[in-house]
């Protein structure tokens, strides 16, 4: 897919992950940025950088943005998605945790493998995201198990900045993330629509 203008982010939307790191639940959908520098194609390497000891893998549902929004309704919101991608938010856990701020974390170059989009589905709450490790099973979630939906989220994030058209929302990943090792290859698949397959190696 063509780098999409920006990323945005959200942690913490299922109950279940936030609990395996020993996070409370937001209250509000709790938003970060991916730079457009971190896209990494299908096929792709993720690099492990050395400032990091652990990196680990976040499967996602990743919806790109057809119409401009801004201060927009759920309404509005759901017509405006033009289609959905598998994505990986990849994370440098040690980082996340020792600066506080999510930033380097999460924004080194080769940390968002993206799928190629596909037609936006009737029923967005049926989307379900699955991640595998070398061919293991290590994440399932449905969009139905998030805290806050698909649209309520592109609603709430437009309030805060205008959403272009290009532009890709993370819409968060559920239980089972885990550490990625040089040689690994790691699949993320939002179930019949798409999928993004990477390998892994050291920066």
């Amino acid at each position: 897919m063509t780098r999409p203008g920006k990323i945005v982010c959200v942690g913490r939307n299922y109950v279940e992950h936030a609990k395996e790191l020993g996070n409370e639940m937001p209250k509000e959908p709790l938003l970060f940025l991916k730079p457009p520098t971190s896209v990494l194609a299908p096929d792709g390497t993720i690099e492990l950088p050395p400032e990091s000891q652990r990196v680990e893998f976040e499967g996602e549902i990743g919806v790109v943005i057809g119409a401009p929004l801004r201060r927009a309704d759920e309404g509005a919101a759901r017509k405006a998605i033009r289609g959905i991608v598998a994505l990986n938010d990849v994370t440098a856990r040690d980082l996340q945790r020792s600066d506080g701020q999510w930033t380097r974390a999460k924004g080194f170059d080769t940390f968002c493998p993206i799928g190629p989009e596909a037609p936006v589905p009737a029923d967005l709450d049926a989307l379900e995201v699955v991640t595998r490790v070398n061919g293991d099973e290590r994440q399932r979630g449905r969009a139905s198990q998030m805290a806050f939906s698909i649209p309520m989220l592109l609603a709430y994030i437009s309030r805060v900045m205008t959403l272009e058209p290009g532009d890709v929302v993370a819409t968060g990943t559920p239980a089972g993330v885990g550490p990625l090792a040089a040689g690994d290859v790691v699949e993320v698949e939002v179930v019949g629509l798409s999928s993004v397959r990477s390998t892994v190696a050291a920066a």
